[in-house]
């Protein structure tokens, strides 16, 4: 029998109700040894793909222990509720069979045991299906947490009957790339679904069309490395090409978010990179009067 003294939370409740509250408090009076980690309440609602992204994101840097991620608009429904061992069992998934998980399953090297949440000695009694994050999934997570053997959820089920999960790949098409936004995260940098060894022959200086308009991105180490109002593409913290400005936001510089579209090309023989706005500097001393 095993246990885990850590529980990751990711959903879309937000914190202006008391779900997430009730989601802990549900997993502490089961195992109130656990440290809970938030890892974001903030997905958009019912974003399946945002929050399977941003858990594929996490998942190499998170604890070992149980992760209850819930993003689940199809709440009721025949959709399965699953828990999922990962790394030799060294950590469980736990969430709804619509492919939220399958990302962050195969960043860490796929699925071993799966089971659906189906015993219902280890689930709450319920008024209604709609809250399954707080009658199944923290129960689950909490009974795990206190040595519950992991077979005892419910039944087991095939790992390749699961939901994959849905994820843009970007395409080559007429000599440059049609990419996608996976994510604009809150400085307004923009990552997009492309290897930055894809872009690598381009060169320096890279073309951007958004929407008909055509800009260049300077290819840079850090946002420090842009002047002001240039826009630029660096190799973000996760590995992929990002579209970022200096201390602004890129996705206001471009008027594109999350699932946008993007095509790179390499820049043409008689373009130049002058897409920047002119400085001032203002030094530091005393006002002259």
């Amino acid at each position: 029998m095993s246990s885990f003294d850590t529980v990751t939370l990711l959903t879309d409740y937000g914190t202006e109700d008391e779900f997430v509250g009730v989601l802990k408090s549900v997993i502490w009076s089961l195992a109130p040894h656990v440290r809970i980690v938030d890892l974001c309440h903030e997905v958009a609602p019912f974003d399946v793909r945002g929050g399977g992204l941003m858990l594929a994101r996490s998942a190499q840097y998170l604890c070992p222990g149980v992760v209850l991620a819930v993003v689940d608009p199809g709440v009721g429904t025949a959709r399965r509720a699953i828990a999922v061992e990962v790394g030799g069992g060294q950590s469980v998934l736990i969430g709804p069979d619509n492919g939220l998980l399958a990302p962050a399953v195969a960043m860490v090297g796929g699925a071993g045991r799966v089971v659906e949440l189906t015993n219902p000695d280890v689930q709450m009694p319920a008024p209604s299906g709609t809250f399954a994050g707080r009658d199944i999934f923290a129960p689950a997570a909490g009974h795990l947490c206190a040595g519950l053997p992991f077979e005892l959820l419910g039944q087991a089920i095939d790992a390749v009957t699961l939901l994959p999960g849905l994820m843009p790949i970007s395409r080559d098409e007429d000599g440059g790339l049609e990419a996608e936004v996976l994510w604009a995260d809150r400085y307004g940098n923009l990552q997009l679904n492309v290897d930055p060894d894809d872009v690598q022959p381009w060169g320096e200086q890279v073309a951007v069309i958004v929407g008909g308009r055509r800009r260049v991105a300077r290819r840079v180490e850090t946002f420090a490395d842009l002047r002001t109002g240039e826009l630029g593409m660096l190799v973000d913290s996760y590995g992929l090409a990002a579209l970022v400005t200096n201390r602004s936001s890129a996705g206001a510089e471009l008027a594109i978010a999350q699932g946008d579209q993007v095509r790179l090309e390499p820049l043409g023989e008689d373009e130049s990179g002058g897409d920047t706005v002119g400085e001032v500097i203002v030094p530091f001393g005393r006002r002259s009067s």
